[in-house]
Order: structure tokens, then sequence, then C-alpha cells
């Protein structure tokens, strides 16, 4: 990888890795959510994707992970300002809107386990969908997102 590469180029001229590299593992993109169909907000849930390994928040079948969960989001530098629900924290969005890594990224950091430690990942408080049946699934509720088109 190119040496300090989400200083230095735009998200559209990152190699296929580098792009791979921004991601801070804390795993908020794999919890589910439900957009309402009238008012348009999402709810975000504690509900982990079934393939979330929650101990490391990394896919489990990340090569395959689109077969295997067909909505499974695929954050692209040309859809990146499209998902309005990636928190504040999330590298893509940060540096989508012009900002700066944060100091705890691993890039930054050198250290991928900071993002836990600070809090900012599920690995606290996320449970995975197996086993919960879909007429719970509003039991588990963290946050509503307003989307604003």
């Amino acid at each position: 990888m190119r040496e300090r590469f989400w200083e230095r180029y735009a998200l559209d001229e990152l190699t296929p890795e580098e792009w791979e590299a921004l991601c801070d593992g804390c795993g908020q993109c794999c919890l589910l959510k439900f957009q309402d169909e009238e008012s348009g907000d999402l709810a975000i849930l504690n509900l982990a994707c079934t393939l979330l390994d929650i101990g490391s928040c990394r896919c489990s079948d990340y090569p395959n992970r689109f077969n295997k969960v067909p909505d499974c989001t695929q954050l692209t530098p040309a859809l990146v300002g499209q998902f309005k629900w990636l928190p504040h924290s999330c590298a893509y969005r940060r540096l989508a809107e012009g900002r700066k890594l944060a100091g705890w990224h691993h890039l930054i950091s050198g250290d991928r386990e900071r993002v836990h430690r600070k809090g900012i990942s599920v690995r606290s408080f996320a449970v995975s969908q197996d086993g919960v049946r879909e007429e719970h699934y509003e039991d588990h509720i963290i946050a509503i997102i307003p989307i604003d088109d």
C-alpha cells in the first residue's frame, strides 16, 4: 500500500487493498437495519448479521458474503455518500466528508484493538440475529435515524 494513502488520494483513486484497509473494524455496518416505508427513517438494531464474528467485528466469510447474505451492504467509493446511516466515526464516511481519520484508527494508531477499547465497535452490545425470531426484532432497536433525501 502507498504511504499515508488516505491523506494523499481521493477515495476513488484507492487500490482495492487500500480501500479495504480503511475499514476500522467497528462492525456497525453489519448491524441489521430496517427502513420505515412511510417516513423513510432507518431503525438500527443491536442484531448482527449471521456472518459477523462479534468478537473480532469481522465477517466470518467475507469472500462469499454476497452469496450467503444477498442484502449485505457493499460499500464502494461511488456509494459511500448514499449510506447516510454510517456512523460519524466511520473512516469511509469521515474521508468522504473531507475529514481526517480518527486518532484511534488502526492506520494512525497501529492498534486494531483500539476501536474496541474506545467503545466504538459493536463488540460490547451486539448479539447475533441467529436464534432471534423476526417478531422480536422490534425489541432490538437501538436507534432511529431520520433519512433526509
